[in-house]
């Protein structure tokens, strides 16, 4: 029993920064926007949390620190893909790679220090409660705040005028600017929420998942968020459920391993990357289903002279 809660525990954990990271980039991803910077955003994020919480010896600072520096990057890319059209993906991947040699020479004088960790929510008399106890009411405020943003995401964007809006920006930007709204603004706050989201799964990283600094520590984990909006057809509820399930697969793998089963090393580390793989080769062969939720106008710029 205490076995089993202790792996369900270490997959939420391992599953929220996927989760954090996703659900800003699927928002992003319905204005029509298509950021690949995620990765470079996380590890900002990761490194500003770190170094903010450390001085400070606030993990609370430390998290308004890495939603900053994830937004700091959005806005960057905003700038570039927005205001001067410049092409998104390669404007992605630029961010993505300006954040990993940003966060190292930020991050170098950190490395080796002792983090100050994210506490637990303890609930008296419910923490305490046998097996579901610590799973359910034990967990820190970024676990809520992930669920939070799954339900409120869902509701914003298909109960809400303002998510109509945002849909709308993203399957046709053309006739959303015919109708006198302000395409490139709302895909500014799509992208800032993206960034922040980003900044706040990086933040999670290393205050609460492996509380220190280690350059590039993100891992890749910003590209599986890349692959879990589409293999969630851009649908909050499936995201969810698909974070959570590469979130097992990632600790599972190293739980093999722990048990000292003749597998490589090399293949179980690999597998959070292979289940990406196959899950998007699987999801791309359903066409009607990527049809119908892919936003039309993902990766299109939009300039309202032209």
């Amino acid at each position: 029993m205490d076995a089993t809660q202790a792996i369900i525990l270490t997959i939420i954990t391992a599953s929220t920064p996927l989760l954090l990271a996703a659900i800003g980039e699927l928002v992003t991803e319905r204005s029509g926007v298509l950021n690949l910077g995620v990765e470079g955003m996380m590890v900002m994020g990761a490194v500003c949390g770190f170094a903010v919480a450390y001085e400070t010896g606030s993990p609370l600072l430390g998290i308004i620190a890495g939603v900053a520096g994830g937004m700091v990057m959005a806005l960057i890319f905003a700038f570039m893909t927005q205001t001067l059209a410049t092409n998104q993906v390669a404007t992605g991947l630029a961010l993505t790679l300006l954040g990993l040699g940003l966060s190292g020479l930020i991050g170098e004088a950190y490395v080796g220090l002792p983090g100050v960790k994210l506490g637990q929510i303890d609930v008296p008399l419910l923490t305490s409660i046998p097996f579901i106890g610590a799973i359910i009411f034990g967990q820190d405020i970024l676990v809520y705040t992930s669920i939070a943003l799954i339900f409120g995401t869902t509701y914003v964007l298909f109960k809400t005028r303002t998510g109509l809006i945002i849909r709308s920006v993203g399957d046709n930007h053309n006739s959303a600017h015919a109708l006198g709204y302000n395409v490139i603004a709302v895909r500014y706050a799509c992208i800032l929420f993206g960034g922040a989201c980003s900044g706040l799964a990086g933040a999670y990283l290393s205050l609460a998942y492996t509380p220190q600094w280690i350059e590039n520590m993100t891992a890749g984990r910003g590209w599986i968020a890349l692959a879990l909006v589409v293999f969630s057809t851009w649908l909050p509820k499936r995201l969810a459920i698909g974070a959570y399930l590469f979130g097992a697969v990632w600790i599972m793998g190293l739980y093999v391993q722990a048990l000292g089963f003749g597998i490589p090393s090399q293949f179980l580390s690999s597998l959070p990357y292979l289940v990406t793989i196959i899950a998007l080769v699987i999801i791309s062969g359903n066409k009607t289903l990527t049809r119908v939720n892919t936003p039309a106008c993902i990766g299109q710029s939009f300039v309202p002279d032209r």
